[in-house]
């Protein structure tokens, strides 16, 4: 989600070169005593608040993969690198990881600038990578990648998926503010959902665009105008403290009360904001993977992974727990898949990468399917934010499920461009209730 590169930046850096080499050799390899993973996460920083949570996960799933067999009959080893110090860092991290330690797979990253930096050392490495959480949309539009994945979805069903709940449930709305974080992710989400809502709901007046500092602590210069304008949907796709702060600050100055809000990435804030959060707004969960879902594809693997991270952190699992999870068991899946094919030898970096292509893999909530781009599809859940007995903070309620299909730009096209060609007749069909 977050990035810490513009797109300038990012094309600078050479992300938008294409350099497809001469020729992919698959060599044979020996069965390895362990199967070595780097895991990427933000361990420090503001991002910490998702990335301790999915290192946690990671270590609690490799001891039970391992309890089980392992990962083709080998144990999985993870090595773990902080993105807190930026992505030169983390650059050279991936490359010593793969060049020094000899890790069969990357697992990269939380944010969007990081996964842009080094999704191209995957093609350059020639090393199995998983996208195991960046948002970006641009990283399967602006490029072809043979060793690169991503097991979730991604920006664009993250914002509409929450565009068609607000349609479907409070269509009636005239006027919209947004409140993003000035960065790639604030900005470039902005992008998604206007996209989006000129063509689902043409004549919707934009009455303020702001983009606070990354970082900000004070909105108040902000809550004020939105005060004055009286925005009939108030969009923010902030994260972490900056949304916590904000949701309270607002809610102090009871700015709910005059304009719904819309949250497609409020989920990992609500435990923090507890009572904080007012009643009533749309929250978006970054895929559906949410706590008290209530229709999980496998009730037995979903309560067994909430259930068991509870049980060892006393802590609800948030989503980037939920897409760790989804990251480890494609990489079982993908890599028994390209055993299997090889008839039980142990396969190339290739072999692995060829046998991720279409891939679909069992999650607690849903089935994943990886497309021939690389992207996963993931369903979204949207819902209102309620109380009950059960949790001490905010869950939705009402809820509703997308399809990951059905909100996702379909394999060639630019999300921008494919938002814009939607009509309204979507709006009735799309999603449905659960």
């Amino acid at each position: 989600m977050m990035s810490a590169l513009t797109r300038r930046e990012a094309l600078t850096a050479g992300f938008g070169t294409v350099l497809l080499p001469a020729t992919l050799s698959a060599q044979p390899a020996a069965k390895p005593p362990e199967f070595k993973i780097g895991v990427t996460t933000f361990l420090s920083g503001p991002a910490s608040v998702f990335g301790v949570p999915s290192r946690k996960a990671c270590e609690m799933l490799v001891e039970q993969i391992n309890a089980a067999g392992g990962v083709a009959g080998v144990p999985l080893r993870p090595f773990f690198v902080d993105e807190g110090p930026g992505t030169d860092h983390l650059v050279g991290e991936f490359r010593r990881l793969v060049q020094s330690e000899g890790v069969h797979a990357m697992l990269q990253s939380i944010s969007s600038g990081s996964c842009l930096a080094c999704t191209p050392l995957s093609r350059e490495l020639q090393k199995l990578t998983i996208l195991w959480d960046c948002g970006t949309q641009r990283i399967f539009e602006e490029n072809r990648w043979e060793y690169a994945f991503r097991t979730q979805g991604y920006g664009t069903p993250e914002i509409l998926a929450p565009l068609l709940y607000l349609l479907k449930t409070k269509p009636n709305f005239r006027t919209v503010a947004v409140i993003n974080q000035d960065y790639a992710w604030g900005r470039d989400s902005w992008e998604l959902w206007k996209a989006g809502m000129d063509a689902l709901k043409p004549g919707v007046r934009v009455v303020a665009e702001m983009f606070p500092r990354f970082g900000s602590t004070d909105f108040s210069t902000e809550i004020t105008r939105l005060l004055a304008l009286r925005p009939d949907v108030i969009l923010s796709t902030s994260w972490g403290g900056e949304l916590v702060t904000f949701v309270r600050q607002a809610t102090e100055r009871r700015l709910h009360e005059r304009s719904t809000f819309v949250l497609p990435v409020a989920e990992a804030s609500l435990p923090t904001l507890g009572r904080s959060m007012p009643e009533g707004h749309i929250i978006g969960t970054r895929g559906d993977h949410w706590n008290n879902h209530p229709a999980p594809a496998n009730p037995e693997l979903f309560n067994g992974l909430v259930n068991s991270y509870r049980q060892r952190y006393n802590e609800w699992p948030i989503y980037p727990v939920h897409h760790m999870a989804q990251a480890l068991w494609a990489l079982k899946a993908g890599v028994e898949k390209a055993v299997a094919a090889k008839g039980g030898a142990w396969p190339s970096d290739l072999d692995m990468a060829n046998a991720f292509r279409g891939l679909s893999f069992p999650t607690p909530t849903s089935t994943i399917t990886l497309r021939e781009d690389g992207q996963g599809l993931e369903d979204q859940i949207v819902g209102l934010s309620s109380f009950n007995d059960r949790f001490p903070f905010a869950v939705p309620k009402e809820m509703m499920l997308f399809p990951g299909a059905q909100v996702s730009a379909p394999v060639g096209q630019v999300s921008t461009n494919w938002l814009k060609t939607l009509t309204p007749a979507m709006i009735q069909s799309a999603g449905r209730s659960i």
